[in-house]
């Protein structure tokens, strides 16, 4: 019967996504879960590109759709706010640059109930306009590109560190209280607090999402040099969740930087700097060849430089938070909501 069905809150923080939200929110229209069932609830960061005249213009199509303000823009603080009015037993969690399956929320409801997990999520599709846009897609699905985020590429039923676009058991809030402002780490610090409490997370390809990745690798290279700096303030709090590979993009650039600047001063110091670099780009190729014989030939030039910007953005942007933690300030990096 559907009114016993656990009522959903799905909010979805936002910031200038005219291009995305309006295929977001009509993902959510078409769910095959009762329309009295569930919520959504737009938090606005603030947007001045007609993104809310978007979301006015749906108001009388979608009747439980609700609209606020966060002036204070960080998503941490946007779900927050959703979750402060959220009335949902079920609270989702889905971004505006996402397009949800019909079956988003009543898979992600039967996983909860089915598995006993206290936070469920599944893998994400990612999709990119544009050949540049598309070869960003392909390089942040792969492990090579992001490590051991398996909700980018795994498709098996798993627990797992983290999920992308999660759905929590309204009581996961009670015990483990609300998401840090850390912007661009505000879920992994939470998904952290939560394994480090015992909490479980499942990642099931029952629940499908569409994610639309940056356009640019100038877009791309600003997203992954926010991540380095979240990074940073997120592994301070938990610093037993501190893995080798986090550190590696770092540790490339300081290898690579430090040598170059050495062999400035003579000697053979440019040739640990050409080791270093000719190892990466030779593991960057290999898996560039790899991913361009499944998916295109067309993307084998563009792929080594994408994973480049992935990973030298990242490893700036962790020494930039280390510096900036060092001097004693904060990390506050405008996360960009829309694909440039």
């Amino acid at each position: 019967m559907a009114e016993d069905l656990p009522f959903v809150s799905v909010v979805v923080p936002m910031r200038n996504e005219q291009r995305f939200i309006e295929r977001c929110l009509r993902s959510l229209m078409a769910q095959n879960y009762p329309q009295d069932r569930f919520e959504v609830i737009v938090v606005d960061g603030g947007s001045d590109d007609g993104s809310r005249d978007i979301l006015e213009s749906l108001r009388s199509e979608f009747t439980s759709l609700r609209v606020v303000e966060n002036r204070g823009r960080h998503t941490g603080r946007g779900l927050n706010i959703g979750l402060a009015l959220a009335q949902g037993d079920v609270i989702a969690r889905l971004d505006a640059h996402a397009v949800a399956a019909p079956g988003f929320i009543r898979e992600s409801v039967a996983a909860l109930e089915r598995t006993g997990a206290d936070v469920v999520g599944g893998p994400i599709t990612t999709l990119g306009e544009g050949r540049v846009g598309e070869s960003i897609a392909i390089a942040i699905s792969s492990p090579f590109g992001v490590g051991n985020a398996t909700f980018r590429y795994s498709h098996r039923e798993q627990w797992t560190d983290t999920v992308a676009f999660p759905a929590y058991r309204r009581d996961v809030f009670d015990r483990f209280g609300t998401f840090a402002e850390i912007e661009a780490g505000e879920d992994d610090e939470f998904h952290y607090r939560l394994r480090d409490g015992g909490a479980r997370i499942l990642l099931t390809p029952a629940i499908s999402t569409t994610y639309y990745s940056r356009r640019s690798l100038w877009g791309l290279a600003k997203q992954y040099f926010s991540y380095g700096q979240a990074k940073v303030v997120v592994l301070s709090r938990h610093p037993r969740r501190t893995r080798l590979r986090q550190l590696a993009p770092a540790c490339l650039v300081l290898g690579i930087l430090g040598t170059a600047i050495a062999a400035a001063f003579g000697g053979l110091m440019f040739l640990p700097v050409a080791v270093l670099a000719g190892i990466y780009l030779g593991v960057s190729v290999g898996f560039s060849l790899g991913l361009a014989r499944q998916h295109g030939w067309q993307h084998a030039f563009r792929l080594p430089i994408t994973f480049a910007t992935m990973h030298f953005s990242y490893g700036f942007g962790f020494l930039s938070g280390l510096l900036r933690r060092s001097f004693g300030q904060q990390v506050a990096v405008p996360k960009e909501a829309e694909a440039p």
